[in-house]
């Protein structure tokens, strides 16, 4: 396998089992990476006050890694590239991806599909099948 062209190129198709092993590798790997970047929440006296609770959080989120966040451009453009392949084993073009933005529904609808359907039998309009 081509793993430039697995993650970084939008042609060609890929089987739902290499779009599974995609899913548990990005989970694995945004657990080791939430667990790295992301600081400790902090301990809140209970007797504080709303203001000074305020101002013990006011931190936290503004703590994590510049490297987290840039970071997140290679992870979500892999993410694309991965879903566009696997739209392109259905045949279908990689702009389904869109439907994402489609709060809740969307997601459920973009799960079912990339990892459930079976893509087209054979070569289509997108390349030879992921197993030629």
């Amino acid at each position: 396998m081509n793993w430039g062209k697995f993650l970084f190129s939008f042609s060609g198709r890929i089987s739902r089992k290499a779009f599974w092993l995609y899913v548990a590798a990005s989970i694995a790997l945004g657990l080791i990476l939430n667990a790295v970047a992301m600081p400790s929440q902090p301990v809140l006296d209970p007797s504080a006050s709303p203001e000074q609770a305020m101002a013990a959080m006011s931190g936290y989120y503004g703590a994590i890694p510049l490297w987290y966040w840039l970071l997140q451009i290679p992870l979500f453009w892999i993410g694309l590239a991965v879903m566009a392949k696997r739209w392109h084993d259905q045949d279908r073009s990689g702009w389904w991806t869109l439907l994402l933005l489609v709060p809740l529904l969307g997601a459920l609808i973009v799960l079912i599909m990339q990892g459930f359907i079976a893509g087209t039998p054979g070569p289509n309009r997108f390349g030879e099948g992921p197993m030629a």
